[in-house]
């Protein structure tokens, strides 16, 4: 409770709706105009942010693929803990002078116990001992109606590729597979026809990568069960064959999470 309310408080002070607290490329709180982002802006901001070299702050334009396709919004960056970041989504206000010590000392400075509590959310973002195939290399599962996502580049974080690139990786198959197979923000008409198809039959989609060196490369994998949609990383060693079934056996088993 504490943290949404420096989250709300802090956002009305920096004249903006959209904050949020990024660990590992992970949204962990946020404000509820930042949930209510569409699909594509609510997964790849976080990656985004992830992705880039740790700095004490940022300016940084962006483009938002639902929200605002051909106007670059401002993406502001702070740094509150080493691997916590607070972000802001805005217009060309507030500069980021703005956002001085004293303003972020005022709302994160009493929260800074619970805000090292939030690091321990970052990498691998599932509960202590949850049974994943060993080999999966990374996860990314999507609520589409709700707006919230799960990811881990981190389940066995000891094989290559490295966390980086795995998180290169399912990125890149997210923007395939949204732009070829499953669109993020699907239209009403299709909404209406596809409700009870999509309720029950699962729809998947691969990607090979590495097949001219038998143990090389990796697998991709996209399934979308209803409101869900899981992208996986697997190792070379996974079975094409198998990489369906062992696709919706994982998201049975992450659903009760999101």
């Amino acid at each position: 409770m504490a943290t949404r309310e420096a989250l709300s408080g802090f956002a009305e002070a920096a004249g903006t709706a959209f904050v949020s607290l990024v660990v590992s490329g992970r949204v962990v709180a946020a404000t509820e105009s930042w949930w209510r982002l569409g699909t594509p802006e609510a997964v790849l901001l976080p990656w985004l942010v992830g992705s880039l070299p740790p700095q004490a702050a940022r300016d940084y334009p962006v483009y938002l693929p639902h929200g605002s396709p051909t106007v670059p919004h401002r993406l502001l960056t702070l740094t509150l803990l080493p691997g916590l970041e607070l972000c802001l989504l805005c217009g060309p206000r507030p500069p980021l002078s703005q956002l001085d010590p004293q303003l972020l000392d005022r709302w994160w400075q009493p929260l800074l116990d619970p805000l090292r509590a939030c690091l321990s959310l970052g990498p691998r973002a599932l509960p202590a001992g949850f049974p994943l195939h060993t080999d999966i290399l990374g996860l990314l599962l999507l609520h589409l109606e709700l707006k919230r996502c799960l990811f881990t580049v981190e389940p066995s974080g000891n094989k290559e590729p490295s966390p980086g690139q795995r998180r290169h990786l399912l990125r890149s198959f997210y923007a395939l597979v949204t732009a070829t197979h499953f669109p993020p923000e699907p239209g009403q008409q299709e909404k209406v026809e596809n409700a009870a198809c999509l309720a029950q039959v699962p729809r998947a989609c691969y990607q090979v990568s590495g097949t001219e060196e038998p143990g090389s490369g990796w697998r991709l994998v996209a399934l979308h069960l209803g409101p869900r949609l899981l992208l996986l990383l697997l190792s070379a060693q996974s079975p094409t064959h198998g990489l369906r079934g062992l696709a919706t056996h994982t998201l049975h088993a992450l659903t009760p999470l999101l």
